[in-house]
């Protein structure tokens, strides 16, 4: 007769049972080994067992084996299994996040208006939140810098129906556009800001595939400088299309940002 052999593994050893995920489309996930991160694009099953193709943010697919514990999902071990047949759907996301909305119209444009600093600023939340910028019927423009920001405050005139909405880069206390960012603030105004000198470093550096962001000494042009510092082209139009390529969703881009953006959206969006 075969005896019993007790279990003796410490019960802090013991890997606890990671958490069975549909992989349903889109879906999101890391895998454990590689590394890779990627979106869902179909399962299938094969004769060594099922496996899930993930296609990442350059439109590169690999194939990986649905094993117990072999993928991330938001940081958290998860086992991926074949969604049931008929179960129920996923519901789309937006790139901010959002749940979508199929077949939605975009709205009539608010008289409230968000304004940001730069092209690359409104081409960023464009491509994150953009979605939802049309369903609320948001405008975004850009200013080419802030420094008449409080005349053109004045131009605007806002009002309680048509709040104004300011991203600044750099808002950190003692600067400038601390500065002038106290000369328009109201009821109907907010300012808010992201401690980044541009728009560039709210970008996850490995979203975009480097190390880190680097320090570009003073009186230097920023923006060349990280060219010169990565060993880009120094055409800084260009190694924006690179870096904005790299965003496919709110998880490419620094909280500091996404918490300022969906201030703004939020404020210019309350009732009357």
């Amino acid at each position: 007769m075969r005896s019993y052999q007790p279990d003796l593994t410490p019960p802090w050893k013991k890997s606890a049972p990671a958490p069975e995920v549909p992989a349903e489309t889109d879906l999101v996930v890391e895998e454990a080994v590689t590394g890779f991160c990627g979106a869902v694009i179909r399962c299938e099953k094969t004769a060594e067992g099922p496996t899930v193709t993930l296609e990442d943010r350059f439109g590169k697919h690999r194939v990986f084996p649905m094993t117990p514990r072999g993928f991330l999902l938001e940081g958290r071990v998860v086992t991926l299994v074949r969604p049931s047949a008929g179960g129920p759907v996923r519901p789309a996301r937006t790139a901010s996040g959002s749940v979508a909305v199929p077949g939605a119209r975009a709205r009539v444009a608010r008289a409230g208006r968000i304004y940001v600093e730069g092209r690359h600023d409104a081409e960023l939340v464009e491509r994150v939140w953009g979605d939802d910028l049309r369903i609320e019927g948001v405008v975004v423009e850009y200013l080419e810098g802030i420094d008449d920001l409080p005349a053109i405050v004045r131009e605007f005139g806002p009002a309680p129906d048509a709040r104004l909405g300011v991203l600044v880069d750099h808002l950190v206390p003692g600067s400038k556009e601390s500065r002038i960012a106290a000369q328009v603030s109201g009821d109907s105004v907010l300012v808010v800001g992201h401690p980044y000198i541009d728009v560039w470093e709210a970008v996850k550096p490995a979203s975009v595939g480097i190390a880190g962001w680097p320090v570009v000494p003073r009186g230097q042009d920023w923006k060349t400088g990280v060219c010169r510092a990565l060993g880009w082209p120094e055409n800084t139009g260009a190694a924006w299309q690179r870096i904005l390529s790299s965003v496919r969703s709110y998880r490419d881009l620094q909280p500091e940002l996404l918490g300022r953006v969906e201030e703004l959206i939020d404020f210019v969006t309350l009732p009357d």
